[in-house]
């Protein structure tokens, strides 16, 4: 079995997480400038396998695409053309961003730590991740 790469996808960085081969636990990856990742993806993809990518998907509250929707869709886009072997799935990622946070918190990380956005990003990321391999088992 290979394993599951999430990708919190923004317009300057972008969160990745990955799970372990079984695709039971996510875990924190990297993040990167947006425009690297798919070079990232691909170096990734020779040295592991990996089954599918999952994309988070940017909604406001009323479920309506956020601004960010159409980047995404245009990463999403590349990323099939780089990698046309691998799925993409999108999945919601309205709340990752809150309960990074509030995982930090939770954490007992400083302040100054807790405002690091690379880390709330992939932290994002490993989120969306964890809540698919969950869903997924059930």
């Amino acid at each position: 079995m290979g394993r599951i790469i999430a990708i919190d996808y923004g317009k300057k960085r972008t969160g990745i997480a990955v799970s372990d081969p079984l695709q039971l636990i996510a875990g924190g990856l990297t993040t990167l400038p947006s425009d690297s990742v798919i070079d990232f993806l691909k170096q990734y993809t020779t040295e592991n396998t990996v089954d599918l990518f999952l994309l988070g998907e940017p909604r406001q509250m009323n479920y309506q695409p956020s601004e960010n929707m159409e980047r995404v869709l245009t990463f999403k886009k590349k990323l099939q053309q780089a990698l046309p072997a691998i799925d993409i799935k999108m999945a919601d990622e309205r709340f990752t961003s809150v309960l990074a946070h509030q995982t930090m918190l939770q954490g007992g990380l400083k302040k100054k730590d807790r405002q690091n956005k690379e880390l709330i990003d992939e932290l994002s990321a490993t989120i969306l991740l964890q809540s698919y391999l969950e869903t997924v088992r059930k």
